[in-house]
């Protein structure tokens, strides 16, 4: 999830860095967010689609 880190965490989601995920663009660590649902998170790179311009 990227989005606001002082709004989301309350919902339980802490940086998806310490879940060794990461993104393809460069964002402030602490605004790319994961937490758990079910059991293990799934780590690694995240990209956006190409329709997104990035």
């Amino acid at each position: 999830m990227l989005g606001h880190p002082e709004y989301y965490p309350r919902f339980g989601f802490t940086p998806a860095s310490g879940f060794g995920i990461t993104l393809h663009v460069e964002v402030p660590d602490e605004a790319l967010m994961a937490m758990s649902l079910a059991g293990e998170v799934p780590a690694g790179a995240l990209a956006f689609a190409p329709e997104f311009g990035v």
